[in-house]
């Protein structure tokens, strides 16, 4: 395959930016189909709720334990296996979910399934600045999209598909994901590498992240903490209005327009961030997060659904510019600090978020989700730390 990559460095490759946009976006759409059938495996397997926290929470532990690897080996070798070999693993074993006979054969469908969804995220990432020309904060948008969008549309989807067909007809959902793969096979190109074949996996970190492993341990920390509050609303949000008395409905276009504010949002700041820098975004952002958020705790009718767009845009628009800010920061390991920036950091988020609920037994969920809108704003003190661009 021809690579033309570097044709024009200054121009955006509008092509390759749109493939990798598209690995992310039907991998994780098909990753998305769990949540939204959760109740049917209940009903099906006669599940407890300690059984269903680990269904949710295997995704969660595949991103933690996954992306660094993926990460480091990406940036060692100039291989496809990766980028298209993860999102083959999460279309066909998350569409085999529904024909499992038992939950321990579900549990391994659902693991491969985000191994796959895991596997992706670092090289695909780690190239879109190769790709970018002088719009990088602004392709990593778009390609953060891919994924935001996939979130917001899976779950839709897969609903009305098994309502309409049944859960055993989910094997058919893999013909559209396939498909897709083999136009990804021909278009997606090679990965450049990064010149660290000789190195283990500390001396990888150790030469990518160099003198400045501080700032990207600062912006990490952010992440994590974004991720920790994020999830846990969209975790716990449900809960809250479901005993304010919501339906299923709303609730689900609740937690939709929250997701899809996020995409949106997130085109915007990396619009925005080519011309202001990434540091303003964040900081007027995360500020802005804190009220929207504990707006959001007390539904007040139909305004719940103006206020979840609010604040899903603000929480989430600056999630593809931490990935490219570290990648600037730490140009020479792009799979690995985006795997640090987008795997590591949401799952260590992911596996706080059961923190939340414990405290929410004790306290109840309303006054420990306003702790936790507040967290945004107090992020805004790391961030000041983190040295920016020149002209930031």
């Amino acid at each position: 395959m021809k690579n033309d990559s570097h044709d024009d460095p200054i121009k955006v490759n509008a092509k390759v930016i749109f493939a990798l946009t598209l690995v992310h976006f039907i991998g994780d759409f098909y990753s998305a189909f769990l949540n939204p059938l959760l109740p049917v495996f209940v009903e099906k397997f006669t599940l407890t709720l300690t059984q269903v926290g680990l269904l949710a929470g295997i995704s969660r532990l595949m991103a933690f334990v996954v992306q660094p690897t993926v990460g480091y080996l990406a940036d060692r070798y100039r291989t496809r296996t990766f980028l298209l070999g993860g999102p083959f693993l999460a279309i066909v074993f998350i569409s085999l979910m529904g024909v499992a006979p038992g939950f321990w054969l579900l549990i391994l469908f659902i693991a491969l399934g985000s191994i796959g969804q895991s596997m992706y995220h670092p090289p695909c990432a780690g190239m879109v600045s190769t790709y970018a020309g002088h719009h990088f904060g602004f392709s990593m948008s778009i390609f953060n999209m891919g994924g935001t969008l996939a979130f917001g549309l899976g779950p839709v989807c897969i609903a009305y598909f098994v309502r309409s067909y049944g859960l055993e007809a989910s094997p058919y959902t893999m013909i559209m994901g396939l498909v897709v793969l083999i136009y990804l096979f021909k278009v997606v190109p090679l990965p450049a590498g990064e010149g660290l074949t000789n190195l283990g996996f500390l001396g990888s970190i150790k030469e990518a992240l160099g003198t400045v492993w501080k700032s990207i341990v600062i912006l990490w920390i952010v992440l994590v903490l974004r991720a920790f509050t994020s999830q846990s609303f969209m975790t716990f949000i449900p809960v809250l209005y479901s005993k304010e008395g919501y339906s299923l409905v709303s609730i689900g276009s609740i937690v939709s327009l929250f997701t899809v504010a996020g995409a949106i949002s997130g085109l915007l700041a990396g619009h925005l961030s080519d011309r202001v820098g990434y540091k303003m975004i964040f900081i007027v952002t995360h500020s802005l997060a804190t009220p929207s958020l504990l707006l959001l705790i007390f539904p007040s009718g139909n305004w719940a659904y103006v206020t979840a767009f609010i604040a899903g845009g603000l929480l989430l628009a600056t999630l593809p510019l931490g990935v490219a800010m570290a990648q600037e920061l730490a140009p020479r390991g792009k799979s690995m600090v985006s795997s640090l920036m987008m795997g590591l950091a949401f799952g260590v988020g992911g596996i706080m978020t059961p923190l939340t609920g414990k405290l929410a037994d004790v306290f109840s969920i309303q006054p420990v989700l306003a702790f936790l809108g507040i967290i945004p704003l107090l992020t805004t003190g790391l961030i000041v730390l983190i040295p920016g661009r020149k002209s930031e």
